[in-house]
């Protein structure tokens, strides 16, 4: 590498630092990540307990039940060595 190149990637990468550390001093940039430490911090105080009607845990347990019943159809399918529908006796 010769001496031009080196002394073009050291401006580059002050001039990356100056514009990180004018950023840091921004009030908008402080609020900016105050705001993000707060959404996690009401993420965090999520709870899974059981509640009627559409919630996250509803929508995962039902998820999860979907997972096992498509994953025994297709067990039953290729143990039985025919479709579904036809071992169901629906066809």
């Amino acid at each position: 590498m010769n001496s031009k190149e080196e002394q073009t990637n050291s401006e580059v990468t002050n001039l990356e630092n100056e514009s990180f550390i004018e950023q840091q001093k921004d009030a908008n940039y402080i609020n900016e990540q105050t705001d993000d430490n707060k959404l996690y911090e009401k993420s965090v105080d999520i709870e899974d307990k059981y509640k009627f009607g559409w919630s996250s845990y509803s929508e995962i347990t039902n998820g999860r039940f979907a997972m096992i019943g498509f994953l025994s159809i297709i067990l039953i399918e290729l143990f039985s060595q025919q479709s579904f529908l036809k071992w169901a006796g629906i066809l």
